[in-house]
């Protein structure tokens, strides 16, 4: 356990489990299918992080997210990401007040509890720096003032594959800082049939969350199970597992793979143990234990590991994705 670190009472572990029934519940009112992005979003808050996802039109990204983001009673924002947003539109910028003769601040739609920011690569290079500020900082500056932003904070980011125009690609060193990224797929054709139904029972092709409110948990129920789930206990055993996985995509680890060089140019940097870590200790929690099992790590390696693994231009070309290499980097860590 770590020095300080008080452990968790069997009462906690059971209060993070209702308050994440229901958010569950929520979910089931407005979406259909879907579980792993469910939990994906939901593990992610738990864990103090940031989620990226991606999926061709139509699959009720936004949707998902709306619903996590309007589960709690804090603010919520949605920005549109378009290739003319500018920083300003996103963080604020100081207006003049004709009536005081001075500068005032008036925040951007940054400054919320959980942002959505929709299509985030149609946004320019300057406006992904502004977001990838407030992501690392949790923090803004406007006119050189820096304004905390509220607690807890979350980015959820969303993006599609296939368009290419009028796109500018996330740079590495913001797509570190989504803790997750989670790629959709499209429902079964039971799941789509579902999906008709609940609309025409609800005679919207829209959530209306207003009428959820009764579901809603707190900021402080959030606070309380990221704080919660800070408290799970991590051994030592576990934590280099997840040491041993961003390793190995680096070509090193105890068990390296032969041949990663012509497939990864770039491995996963410290801070994909460090989300390992910390999503172990959420999935644990919303599991009902306070300590984390091979598992919990386990489980999310794919959605904590393929957006940190580049790959060279021989393996794009030769159609391999990252889940690929990660699939072998699973298979060649033995688990402790």
């Amino acid at each position: 356990m770590y020095k300080g670190q008080v452990s968790l009472g069997p009462e906690d572990v059971q209060r993070a489990r209702q308050l994440a029934d229901r958010i569950r519940a929520r979910f089931a009112r407005t979406l259909v299918g879907q579980g792993n992005l469910r939990e994906s979003l939901i593990t992610t808050m738990v864990a103090g992080g940031h989620i990226l996802i991606e999926s061709v039109p139509g699959l009720a990204k936004t949707t998902a997210a709306q619903t996590l983001a309007t589960s709690v009673s804090g603010t919520f924002k949605r920005v549109q990401c378009t290739p003319d947003l500018m920083p300003s539109d996103l963080v604020g910028t100081q207006v003049f007040d004709f009536a005081t003769q001075k500068f005032a601040t008036r925040i951007g739609p940054i400054h919320a509890n959980f942002v959505l920011l929709d299509e985030i690569n149609r946004s320019n290079a300057k406006t992904q720096s502004a977001m990838l500020e407030a992501m690392a900082e949790g923090a803004t500056t406007i006119g050189g003032e820096r304004i905390a932003l509220p607690r807890p904070f979350m980015v959820i980011a969303t993006q599609n594959p296939i368009e290419e125009e009028g796109t500018y690609n996330l740079p590495e060193a913001q797509m570190d800082r989504f803790t997750m990224k989670a790629v959709m797929s499209y429902p079964s054709a039971a799941e789509e049939a579902d999906m008709l139904k609940l609309l025409t029972r609800r005679g919207s092709d829209t959530p209306d969350y207003a009428a959820l409110d009764q579901d809603r948990i707190s900021v402080r129920d959030v606070e309380f199970l990221r704080a919660a789930a800070r408290k799970v206990h991590v051994s030592d055993a576990i934590m280099g597992y997840a040491v041993d996985l961003a390793a190995t995509t680096r070509g090193a680890g105890s068990h390296p793979l032969q041949g990663l060089s012509s497939l990864v140019r770039l491995g996963a940097s410290p801070r994909a143990s460090i989300a390992l870590t910390r999503i172990g200790q959420a999935n644990a929690l919303l599991a009902g234990r306070d300590y984390v099992i091979p598992e919990d790590v386990r489980a999310w390696a794919h959605e904590v590991l393929r957006h940190r693994v580049i790959l060279t231009f021989e393996a794009l070309a030769d159609g391999v994705s990252s889940d690929q290499v990660i699939d072998n980097v699973v298979k060649a860590v033995p688990v402790p």
